[in-house]
């Protein structure tokens, strides 16, 4: 099984906290070094990994191969979780949860110094790497991010020409007008939720929220916001899309038997026109291509439909992010390796990713954004404890499937409801939430 980046299986539990880990015990105040003299560099490290893939077909080997090329005394051993979000929140009432390891979601923001080592001052990180705000705590960051994804609509090319489409649409109608296009010239399902998996419906949707603005902080701004879904906010954009894309009769027909793995071959075929996902999921459309015996070159990506001042924007945001055990005995070689990793191995590209570097070019799967000039808008994350604490009291799950899920039953009829009522409603939850945690 392929894995799901960070909007597939971290968001979907990012508003729990873990309110049984005690492993951590006080705060460590070690900072995980990067050596300077890699022959003094030594000690046998475990990486624990969502990647099970990876694991399983030797790949995670021949980067340790490479790694150990420059890190001789180092020895890396890899142990693949299926269940990792899980499992990993079990071992972490213990000292021995790896490592090196990718945070879970389960893990509150605040409590990152209980469980990790800090690895510098965030003032010093930021100018290196990207998606520092993610794992700052105190003024120290935590974590530095597997690779980063941009939001976008993966999207059949051949297909679209085919229905005499050329131009990405710019709003949310033409979007509209674009996929009934698609349906009445081509036959093919013009947009499909992957409502049954679930968590399509949770990570690129939400990872959405500041594409429409064009703005880093339009996540920060719920944290104080009355009504998210209040009418031209980036919710409602996001979210009334959605609805009217499903009530126009533009998704598939019963939704609650969608296949994740079978939409990609469907993708490649031109059966299915689009979906919602991170930059991520082009390299895995193109190589259910190549199996297909399709055009790997016919899979497209493109922005959110709406431009800010005529340009697109998309927000870009940090998959997991690794990090050391606070309680490895060898922080050193578990240093060496995760910058090893996200600066030399190649991972990122390969993945299609954004490098956690900013000195890094973008991935070639974004070619299609850098020659359109659309704005990658790294989406601040210095609220989102405050965010996810209103969420949760709310009972909405911003970054879980169950908000949309419902949305798209009240559009395709099988709950009653309308739109407005709906936004309303959650208008209202939010807003007695942050009035509650205020208080």
């Amino acid at each position: 099984m392929r894995r799901k980046p960070l909007s597939a299986a971290l968001l979907a539990t990012a508003l729990l906290t873990v309110a049984g880990c005690s492993g951590g015990g006080a705060p460590s105040t070690e900072t995980a070094t990067a050596p300077s003299d890699a022959d003094k560099v030594s000690g046998s490290i475990k990486v624990l990994t969502n990647r099970t893939d990876l694991v399983q077909d030797g790949t995670m080997k021949k980067y340790a191969a490479a790694f150990n090329e420059i890190y001789p005394k180092v020895k890396v051993s890899f142990e693949g979780i299926t269940d990792y979000e899980g499992e990993v929140k079990i071992r972490m009432n213990t000292e021995n949860y790896g490592d090196v390891l990718l945070i879970p979601g389960v893990i509150a923001k605040g409590d990152y110094p209980k469980f990790f080592a800090p690895l510098g001052s965030t003032g010093s990180m930021k100018k290196k790497y990207r998606f520092t705000g993610k794992t700052d705590v105190g003024g120290k960051t935590y974590g530095i991010a597997n690779f980063g994804t941009a939001n976008g609509f993966v999207y059949n090319k051949a297909l679209w020409k085919k229905a005499g489409i050329t131009e990405w649409p710019t709003t949310p109608a033409q979007f509209l007008d674009d996929l009934k296009t698609v349906k009445v010239k081509t036959g093919a399902t013009p947009y499909y939720t992957n409502f049954k998996d679930g968590w399509t419906l949770a990570g690129p949707w939400t990872n959405s929220v500041g594409s429409p603005s064009c703005d880093a902080r339009a996540w920060d701004a719920l944290a104080a916001a009355d009504k998210p879904w209040a009418e031209g906010g980036d919710l409602d954009v996001v979210d009334t899309l959605l609805h009217d894309v499903v009530r126009d009769k533009l998704s598939e027909k019963d939704p609650t038997t969608t296949n994740w793995e079978s939409s990609k071959t469907q993708l490649a075929k031109g059966q299915i026109g689009s979906m919602l996902l991170g930059s991520w999921a082009i390299n895995q459309m193109r190589d259910a291509a190549k199996k297909a015996g399709e055009k790997p070159d016919d899979i497209g990506f493109m922005p959110f439909p709406v431009q800010k001042n005529g340009q697109f924007c998309a927000t870009m945001v940090s998959d997991y992010q690794l990090a050391v055990n606070a309680h490895s005995k060898h922080k050193g070689a578990a240093r060496a390796w995760l910058d090893w990793f996200t600066e030399k191995s190649g991972f990122a590209a390969k993945e299609g990713g954004i490098s956690a570097l900013k000195a890094d070019k973008l991935p070639e799967v974004l070619k299609s954004y850098e020659d359109n000039d659309v704005k990658l808008v790294e989406r601040s994350e210095a609220k989102t404890e405050d965010v996810n604490a209103i969420d949760d009291a709310a009972e909405i799950g911003l970054s879980k499937q169950d908000y949309r899920q419902k949305l798209i039953d009240i559009a395709r009829g099988a709950q009653d409801g309308d739109l407005q009522g709906y936004f309303d409603d959650l208008n209202k939850r939010w807003a007695d939430a942050a009035a509650a945690a205020g208080s």
